[in-house]
């Protein structure tokens, strides 16, 4: 695999000093662990709205929200021009389930320019990207690899590129590569759709013989890793990854216990039908590794893991539902 290099700034004029954030996605799952955790920091934080109601949650999580969309290329610059920092946590999944991802990442990469060439020089701008497809050969994956060229991951290395060039212009760029399980009261991602399989097929299933891995961590401490990179200054790839690997059957097995379901083996033949969009997400094996991640930044996880989050019982409660967004 390529490699490239993560550092922090040697020289970071706003290390230490409250900062004006600006962030889209800001009533998006993450972006509702972001933007308090920020606020709680002392930073002055602005996010994108695209409907009262996300106003109104960001209005509620500390921060003012500014109405618009990733579409708007003028509230983008505006916003980022008032900024020391932008956290970009869109992402157009209404064009990527539509199986239109090329759209959405021309979409994305345009977002991340607009907003970079709006950036005073000096600031900062840290985005979001998965892990789905990096590791190779069960080895976990580092931040310093590139997936391959036919990893799933790799259809949004665009927008990781267009992130990363920034430092040309002055800028400090990070692409932070989130765990595909980000638990916590609330999530409505992976985790939720495998219960929701689950309930409507009867059993608890995992691919093949459950053996391939996902990485975990809670929302919370993803947060706060957004947050530890913009003020440290980082540049290049991190990885907020709590638990580098835990098998799929073990998660099958949690998830049929609680539903009172029996578990069983999906072949690999049927993983697509069975799961649906997921399918393709649970063929690979994707261990993870933070350590580099920690050692840069100081980053140690502190909330509840995997399966201490799902003994709390709140994934399964009847209005816990999934759609995978």
């Amino acid at each position: 695999m390529k490699r490239t290099a993560m550092s922090v700034s040697d020289i970071n004029p706003l290390k230490g000093v409250p900062m004006r954030v600006f962030v889209t996605g800001a009533s998006g799952w993450v972006g509702s662990a972001v933007v308090p955790e920020l606020v709680a920091a002392g930073h002055q934080v602005t996010g994108l709205a695209r409907s009262e109601a996300s106003a109104a949650a960001v209005t509620a999580a500390g921060a003012t929200p500014i109405r618009g969309t990733v579409d708007d290329p003028e509230v983008l610059r505006d916003a980022a021009a008032a900024s020391d920092v932008v956290i970009h946590l869109a992402f157009p999944v209404d064009l990527a389930h539509a199986g239109r991802m090329g759209d959405a990442v021309a979409s994305d990469v345009a977002t991340i320019q607009t907003l970079g060439e709006a950036l005073p020089t000096g600031g900062a701008i840290a985005t979001a990207t998965g892990t789905a497809g990096l590791a190779r050969n069960g080895v976990p994956a580092t931040e310093r690899d590139r997936p391959a060229a036919d990893a799933l991951i790799a259809a949004r290395q665009p927008s990781d590129d267009a992130a990363l060039s920034l430092t040309e212009r002055g800028l400090r760029s990070s692409v932070l590569r989130l765990a595909p399980i980000n638990h916590g009261e609330g999530d409505n991602g992976f985790l939720p759709t495998l219960i929701q399989i689950a309930r409507e097929k009867g059993f608890s299933g995992y691919p093949g013989d459950g053996s391939a891995r996902w990485s975990a961590v809670h929302v919370r401490d993803t947060a706060r890793l957004f947050r530890l990179a913009i003020e440290a200054g980082a540049t290049g790839y991190l990885h907020a990854v709590a638990e580098e690997g835990i098998p799929l059957r073990q998660i099958a097995q949690a998830i049929g216990r609680h539903l009172d379901l029996p578990v069983r083996p999906v072949p690999m033949s049927r993983v697509d039908e069975h799961f649906g969009f997921l399918g393709m997400f649970l063929k690979s094996d994707t261990p993870v590794s933070s350590a580099h991640t920690r050692e840069v930044i100081g980053w140690v996880p502190i909330q509840p893991g995997l399966f201490e989050e799902i003994e709390r019982g709140h994934y399964f409660a009847p209005e816990a539902t999934g759609d995978g967004s």
